[in-house]
Formats: C-alpha cells, sequence, structure tokens
C-alpha cells in the first residue's frame, strides 16, 4: 500500500501534521503542573481544546467542500500554530483567561487534516477495495500519533521544559500539514459543486446522528484514559507512564488495524460495526480493578485492537449514508464526535482522577457507545453499496464497496 504512488507522503504528513493532537493535551497537563496548577486545571484546558477542535472541524470541513483543501487548510494551520508558540511561554496560573483564550483558539483552528485525507482516498486509489485498505491503514496509522507524541512530551519536557515540549509541537504540526498541503492530490482535489444536505449537511441523516453520538462514546474512553494515565503516573512516581499507557493503546490500534486490513470481515457494514463495539467495549473490563502501572500497560493495549475496526467502520458507514457533497463535512463530524468525547472524558476523569473508580471511566464510554449502536441498528444499516463522491482533475471518484 506505502508503494502506491502520494499514499506514503499523505499518510506521513498527515500523521506529523496531527501529532499535535495527542501531544497537547499532555504537554498543556506538564505545564500546568510545573506552574504549580492542579490537575483539576490541567484537566479542564485539556477539555477545553478537545471540545474547541471537536466545534471547528464540522465548519472547517464543511469550507473545504466548498472551496476545497488549500486556502482553508493553510489559513488554519497557521492560526493553530501561532496559538500553540504563544501558548508556550504563558502563565496558564498567573493569567488563566489568556491559557483559556489560546487553548480555544488553537483548538477552534485546528486543521482538517484526517478528514481531508479521508476525502483524497478516493482519487489517489480508484480501486475499492484497496481504498477500503487504505482507510484500514490510515485509521490505525493514526494511533502512531499517541505512540509518538506523549512519549515525545514527557521527555522533551523532562530535558527542556513543557515549554520546549510545546514549541515543537507547534513546528511538527507545521511541517506535516505543509507536506500534505503541498502534495497533488490535495492541490488538485475539488469538492462537488452541489450540496444535497442543505444547512444540515449529514445532520439531516438520523442514523448519522445517531453514529456521531455513540462515537463520542469511544472518545471519552479515550480521554478517561488519558486523565488516568497521569493520575498513575503521579501516584506511583513513574513520570513516562503519562505516555506510555496511551501509547500501549496505540500499538494495540495499529496492530489491529494492519489485521483488520488484511481480510474481508463477513457480514453487513452495520453488524461489523456492532460487533467491534461489543469486543472494543468488554476489552477496557480488565481496567476497571485498578491495575498497578504494567498490568496497565499490557492491559490498554487490548481494546487498541478493535479500535481501528470500529473506528473504521464508523468511516465506511458515514460514506455510505453521506448525502451528496457533504463527504468531507461527514468526516469531519465523526472526528468531531470523537475529540467532544474525548473532552468529556478528560475532563470528567481530571475532576475524579483522585477516586479509586476513575479507572472504570474507559469502561463507561465504550459501553455507552455500544448501547447507542444496538439502539441505532435499523437506521445504521447500508441498503447497497458505499458510495463515494467528489472531483479530481486526474483521477475520478468512483463507487466503492462497504
Amino acid at each position: 500500500m506505502l508503494a502506491e504512488r502520494h499514499v506514503a507522503r499523505l499518510l506521513l504528513g498527515t500523521l506529523i501534521g496531527r501529532l499535535p493532537n495527542g501531544m497537547v493535551p499532555v504537554a498543556i497537563l506538564l505545564l500546568i503542573a510545573e506552574q504549580g496548577g492542579s490537575l483539576t486545571t490541567g484537566g479542564l484546558l485539556c477539555a477545553l481544546y478537545g471540545l474547541a477542535s471537536a466545534i471547528g472541524q464540522p465548519a472547517l470541513g464543511r469550507m473545504v467542500d466548498r472551496r476545497g483543501q488549500t486556502v482553508v487548510t493553510t489559513a488554519a494551520v497557521l492560526a493553530t500554530t501561532v496559538c500553540l508558540l504563544l501558548l508556550a511561554y504563558a502563565d496558564a496560573v498567573a493569567a488563566p483567561g489568556l491559557a483559556a483564550g489560546l487553548v480555544v483558539l488553537a483548538g477552534l483552528s485546528t486543521p482538517p487534516l484526517e478528514a481531508n485525507l479521508r476525502a483524497l482516498w478516493a482519487a489517489v486509489l480508484p480501486d475499492p477495495e484497496r481504498r477500503r485498505a487504505a482507510l484500514a491503514l490510515d485509521t490505525g496509522a493514526q494511533g502512531l500519533i499517541y505512540v509518538a507524541g506523549p512519549p515525545l512530551v514527557a521527555t522533551l519536557s523532562t530535558l527542556q521544559g513543557p515549554g520546549a515540549a510545546m514549541t515543537v509541537t507547534a513546528v511538527l504540526g507545521l511541517l506535516g500539514a505543509s507536506a500534505v498541503l503541498s502534495a497533488a492530490p490535495s492541490r488538485q482535489w475539488h469538492p462537488e459543486g452541489g450540496r444535497a444536505g442543505g444547512f444540515l449537511g449529514p445532520l439531516q441523516h438520523g442514523g448519522l446522528r445517531l453514529l456521531f453520538l455513540a462515537v463520542c462514546g469511544v472518545g471519552f474512553a479515550l480521554g478517561a484514559m488519558n486523565v488516568w494515565a497521569v493520575a498513575m503516573a503521579e501516584r506511583h512516581g513513574m513520570a513516562l507512564l503519562s505516555g506510555v499507557i496511551p501509547a500501549a493503546l496505540s500499538v494495540g490500534s495499529l496492530v489491529g488495524g494492519v489485521l483488520y486490513g488484511r481480510r474481508n470481515w463477513p457480514g453487513p457494514l452495520h453488524s461489523q460495526l456492532r460487533t467491534w463495539a461489543v469486543l472494543f467495549a468488554l476489552a477496557w473490563a480488565p481496567l476497571c480493578v485498578g491495575p498497578g502501572p504494567h498490568s496497565a500497560i499490557m492491559l490498554t493495549a487490548l481494546p487498541g485492537l478493535f479500535l481501528t475496526a470500529l473506528i473504521t467502520s464508523a468511516f465506511l458507514t458515514v460514506d455510505a449514508l453521506a448525502p451528496a457533497g457533504t463527504r468531507t463535512e461527514a468526516y469531519a463530524w465523526l472526528i468531531a464526535a470523537v475529540g467532544t468525547g474525548q473532552a468529556a472524558g478528560t475532563a470528567l476523569a481530571g475532576v475524579l482522577s483522585a477516586h479509586p473508580y476513575a479507572a472504570a471511566l474507559p469502561a463507561g464510554g465504550a459501553f455507552a457507545c455500544l448501547a447507542v449502536l444496538l439502539g441505532a441498528r435499523r437506521r445504521l444499516a447500508v441498503p447497497g453499496p458505499a458510495r463515494r463522491r467528489g472531483r479530481h482533475r486526474r483521477t475520478p471518484a468512483h463507487g466503492a464497496r462497504s
């Protein structure tokens, strides 16, 4: 797959450009701790960042659907880079309003690189099965953001301080986005002329609304896990746990993505979606007993094995059900739903970090996702082949099978 033209550049550039998504929350927590603030304050700032990003993604996705990727994404990446650079030198404890403002602006302007990449696969890979495999590879590889990002922040913070870690985060995001935006598929991609979705866009579809609500539970699990990892690090005096535990989940996600993408799975798409949600929820259960640091690292990898399959199935469902002309926005809503849930999980876990049952919060989010999907099974049924839409100057998009 990586030998296909443009695939490696687009995938690697997107991963580097999205490193701030995995690095900024950890950098904020460490920055607040260095300045003498509480974990609750850090968790709330992280929640603001995640919530602002979740709000900004659909708006930016709609602009991309109307104006193309280059202008919109370039303006977004420049804005978020400036905000992160300023945040590195702000005193969040002495000036919480300034820090909160920078965090919100950085989140709102987070470039929609992931949604853009999903929209490009139809142009880069005309074959439907290769597109499905690329989507699985893409989704699984996104976990590398949390393999490399949090440990990199922890290492840079230990050596140079959290401010330096935030500066490096901003520069990496700018470099990655530049690699994607300068690639031919991104420069040449053009949206459809018409928009069948109207003002509500993809939200007019009741099944998609329920799907977005369901994946909020996935994000909640991930957000709660990040704060729980920091609390574990403080409790056991092992600073690297704040990065290693999220990295363990991401390693599991990458392995699961490779396994998922190597074969076709039986059954209709909506049945696969529910199956992966069941396995994802059950995999969190062992963490509810409050394991020790080494056991926690190993056990956190288990839900990662099913995370990629669950998210990939959700993206394929979005692709099949989204109204014409709303593809990038629909992808962005799915990403935003995960981000919204992550913000909620981060905030609640920050407040409850001292309580013993905080370890059960990730499982709670996963089971909430499963409950919504079970209730929405009829509305999420895909009647026919998944549709790929959008125009490209060189390679027209073709229909794709889910």
